[in-house]
């Protein structure tokens, strides 16, 4: 069976990667630890390992009880694994909320120019002045030394203890729609209350995101699970395909974070 046409076309790369992960922790009894991976990355390394349960076990931190972004450990079964394994830090500094305004993609936009890939970073957390980065802890001391400002922002950041990470609880508010077919566009101009053509040319301008990566083909066909955001508009989920209606249409349940 071809496991490739479980997957979208995008994810074939990621598929190989994480097999020749699987392979190696196989022939070599080394654990594997990737760098941070999205909620989707995730599902497809559990996915693949899932053949290979009696010989791998598959373990996830991110720093924090509801971290998104998390760093995976694929090991032979009979290996222990603790949280120190996974090589992780918290940084925090604080800036003056009253006179700037910084948002997490002010952060993100800091740490890329420093020439940090994403992938090295979890969780970003900036809220009322506060700002905390969940990283790996290999980049920790070049951040500590080269990251001084974002923005217009003075920043020092200083390194504490994983328990001092604050904790965002997620709160989902579900809803039920009526679409015409899973098209990316549909989906979105349902769930934001958009008209199609606004849908459409919010999508073609790169603002929609499916999984975690933009997504600039309106045609795209979703399924159950997807991840959606959409700049501006915040994150949305498929939860569920229901039956057709009477006029065949689809109805489909999401959610939307709140």
């Amino acid at each position: 069976m071809d496991i490739y046409q479980h997957f979208r076309q995008d994810e074939h790369p990621f598929i190989d990667q994480v097999l020749s992960w699987i392979d190696n922790v196989e022939k070599t009894y080394q654990m594997k630890i990737t760098d941070f991976l999205d909620p989707r990355e995730q599902q497809i390394v559990d996915m693949l390992t899932g053949t290979s349960l009696e010989e791998l076990k598959v373990f996830k931190h991110g720093g924090s009880k509801n971290a998104e972004r998390k760093r995976v450990i694929i090991a032979p079964f009979y290996e222990q694994v603790s949280e120190d394994d996974f090589q992780l830090a918290l940084l925090q500094g604080s800036y003056h909320a009253k006179f700037i305004s910084l948002s997490h993609r002010d952060v993100m936009g800091a740490f890329l120019s420093q020439g940090i890939k994403r992938g090295k970073l979890g969780d970003i957390l900036v809220e009322d002045g506060l700002i905390q980065i969940i990283m790996a802890s290999e980049i920790a001391p070049y951040v500590l030394t080269n990251l001084t400002s974002i923005k217009q922002a003075r920043i020092k950041l200083e390194e504490q203890q994983l328990s001092s990470v604050v904790e965002k609880e997620t709160t989902w508010v579900e809803s039920n729609y009526i679409v015409s077919s899973m098209r990316l566009d549909t989906v979105v101009k349902a769930i934001y209350r958009l008209s199609r053509k606004d849908a459409g040319e919010l999508i073609k301008k790169g603002l929609v995101k499916v999984n975690y990566k933009v997504a600039d083909n309106r045609k795209l066909i979703l399924d159950e699970g997807d991840m959606l955001s959409l700049r501006g508009k915040g994150r949305s989920k498929i939860i569920q395909i229901n039956a057709r209606t009477k006029k065949d249409n689809l109805s489909i349940t999401a959610g939307l974070l709140k």
